[in-house]
């Protein structure tokens, strides 16, 4: 759906609902029409537990067998999605989440978004990582490194810097050693 179109229907499915809920509530009262708000709620809970166990259920499965579950990704966004339009209240938003919970129409919606997207899998492993080859001078080699000798650097931690986080005894200690060693 191109961007263009969801202010459209922001605006176009208020609209729509505010005018079927007069309608209904015109024919059958406004109290019957409550009662079939509540009750399409609650029944979509229901539809939207069952049919996303039987979704989880089959994702696994497809996932166990080593295959992109890519199908059962969409059917279960589709029945997520199915879910809120039924738990928002209107008669127009819930014919929308009961079509979604059909699976020949999520099959459907499915293949037309099959047929608009490529789908690939990769596979993981280990890429890149250090050259294995040669470790002498050449081509290859940086300039960059220096090989130092243990009198020209000291292991022992600078207590000035912020990132120490030892106690000011264990940093005057290390002073101390540092004073000691040159």
């Amino acid at each position: 759906m191109p961007f263009s179109i969801i202010p459209f229907m922001l605006l176009l499915i208020p609209i729509l609902e505010i005018g079927v809920f007069i309608a209904v509530g015109g024919q059958i009262g406004v109290f019957y029409t409550l009662g079939m708000i509540f009750l399409t709620a609650i029944f979509g809970s229901i539809l939207l537990r069952w049919q996303g166990f039987q979704v989880l259920n089959k994702l696994q499965a497809v996932s166990a067998a080593g295959k992109v579950p890519g199908k059962e990704l969409v059917h279960g966004a589709m029945i997520l999605v199915a879910g809120v339009l039924l738990l928002t209240p209107g008669f127009v938003t819930d014919s929308l989440g009961f079509l979604l919970f059909v699976p020949g129409i999520r099959n459907v919606i499915w293949n037309f978004i099959a047929s608009k997207i490529k789908l690939a899998s990769f596979g993981g492993g280990l890429g890149g990582g250090m050259n294995r080859g040669d470790y002498s001078s050449g081509p290859n080699r940086s300039d960059d490194v220096v090989d130092l000798n243990p009198d020209e650097f000291s292991d022992i931690p600078n207590p000035d810097t912020p990132w120490n986080k030892q106690t000011k005894d264990t940093n005057t200690d290390i002073q101390k050693k540092r004073i000691d060693k040159e």
